[in-house]
C-alpha cells in the first residue's frame, strides 16, 4: 500500500482512566480508505468495526518491539469484536499505550497514547 493512502487509515481511541491504576481503553471508529477495498466486501461492511479483523495493545511500549499483551478478535462463531479493555498498573507513571489494529485486508494500523497512572 503506498504511503498516501496509509496516511489516511486512522484508528480512533479513547483513553479513560478509571481509577488510581485502572486506564480503560475503547476503540471507537476505524476508518480505511474505499479504493482500497474491493466492491463485495465494501458493499457487506454495515458497522465501521467490521472492517477490523483484530486489535492489541503494547500497555507499556518501551519504544522498541511491540509486546502483544492484549488482544481480541472475531471469529466465525462470533462477529463481535470486542472494542473495550481496562488495564491495571502495578505502579504509578507515565506510559506509552500502543494500540495496533489489523484490518480485513491485512493491513495494520498503530497509534501511540501516552497515559499518566496517579499513585
Amino acid at each position: 500500500m503506498d504511503a498516501r493512502k496509509r496516511a489516511t487509515t486512522r484508528a480512533t481511541t479513547r483513553v479513560a482512566p478509571t481509577d488510581a491504576r485502572n486506564v480503560t481503553l475503547t476503540l471507537t471508529d476505524f476508518v480505511i480508505p474505499p479504493d482500497d477495498v474491493p466492491e463485495d466486501v465494501s458493499r457487506a461492511i454495515k458497522h465501521w468495526s467490521q472492517w477490523i479483523d483484530y486489535w492489541a495493545v503494547d500497555w507499556d511500549n518501551k519504544s522498541d518491539t511491540f509486546h502483544n499483551e492484549w488482544q481480541t478478535y472475531r471469529t466465525r462463531k462470533s462477529g463481535d469484536l470486542q472494542k473495550t479493555v481496562t488495564h491495571t498498573y502495578d505502579a504509578p507513571g507515565e506510559y506509552a499505550v500502543v494500540v495496533k489494529v489489523i484490518d480485513i485486508l491485512g493491513n495494520d494500523t498503530t497509534k501511540t497514547l501516552r497515559v499518566e497512572v496517579k499513585g
